[in-house]
């Protein structure tokens, strides 16, 4: 059996409870739903999510893990954001579900100062040079950016339906 250690223990936790709350913000659209763009940059709720998937990808197989199959994958995958066209919107939410797991298993072989195992190269725009270094970096990265995320969905939840995922009153 393997002891995760408690602090890993605890962001995971923190990091499911985003994950949860973007799969309970779209709980219950239909299709058209999920793909209407309602706000003006264009993006759709299948494509946030789909989004989300690249995110724990590349932070926890890439960066974290190393995997060179994903890295490799990396240069060739195109927009996170534009889902194609006929792809059932089950397989985009069911991909995010995998991607979790996928990520769930590094994580918990993980301590929270280790060492990262790979970083995009300087020339590339989008990261430059690191500026994260332990496995407790990329963790608290995925949970703020899951987590501003999560309320993007929210927000656009509340524009197609009037539904709002929580209400603390």
């Amino acid at each position: 059996m393997t002891v995760v250690d408690a602090e890993i223990t605890a962001l995971l936790h923190f990091l499911q409870v985003q994950r949860n709350h973007v799969l309970g913000a779209l709980d219950g659209l239909d299709d058209e739903a999920l793909r209407r763009a309602v706000l003006p940059s264009g993006w759709n709720c299948l494509g946030m999510v789909q989004h989300l998937t690249r995110v724990e990808r590349f932070w926890f197989q890439a960066v974290v893990a190393g995997d060179k199959d994903v890295i490799a994958w990396l240069d060739g995958a195109g927009s996170s954001w534009q889902v194609e066209a006929g792809t059932a919107a089950a397989e985009v939410l069911d991909r995010y579900r995998a991607e979790t797991s996928r990520a769930d298993s590094v994580i918990t072989t993980s301590a929270a100062d280790d060492a990262l195992a790979w970083w995009p190269p300087s020339t590339d725009p989008t990261h430059g040079e690191q500026y994260r270094h332990t496995v407790r970096d990329v963790l608290l990265h995925v949970i703020t950016e899951t987590a501003c995320h999560a309320g993007h969905l929210d927000a656009v939840r509340e524009l197609i339906d009037g539904k709002q995922w929580f209400v603390n009153t």
